[in-house]
């Protein structure tokens, strides 16, 4: 018993995973294929436009955009949670200006908004847009 417990007590110990504080930065591609969304801007900044809403990022310092997959991969669903003030204008905002009028992804958009705090958006996979626009407005 003891010769089996040997090789255990003697083996070296095992590799500790180390996190830097700082995330890396890489350059984003050219595409949308990058989900890294720029750090909010610095409160009291000049030239902000007052919004009837608010997306607080979360506990992680991350914007509240999610993805749903759902039916088999037949439905993908992008969800913005815990939006604060009229989640209606966001709604709407979201709906008149993430893509140009007359598109066809305008076309295919479909927003609604559940339990007052929520917005799903239908249609498409628009994650990336949808943080690139609400980085744009400064959340």
């Amino acid at each position: 018993m003891l010769r089996s417990l040997v090789p255990r007590l003697f083996a070296p110990a095992r590799s500790v995973r180390l996190y830097s504080t700082q995330p890396a930065v890489s350059a984003p591609a050219a595409g949308l294929s990058s989900e890294t969304v720029p750090p909010p801007p610095a409160r009291g900044s000049e030239g902000a436009v007052a919004l009837p809403y608010r997306v607080p990022r979360n506990s992680n310092g991350s914007v509240p955009v999610y993805t749903d997959i759902r039916n088999g991969g037949t439905r993908y669903l992008v969800l913005i949670r815990n939006v604060q003030g009229s989640v209606d204008a966001l709604a709407k905002d979201l709906k008149s200006s993430l893509f140009p009028p007359g598109s066809d992804e305008a076309a295919r958009l479909k927003i609604s908004t559940t339990h007052s705090r929520h917005v799903t958006l239908s249609g498409g996979r628009w994650k990336t847009h949808v943080l690139r626009w609400l980085a744009s407005r400064g959340f």
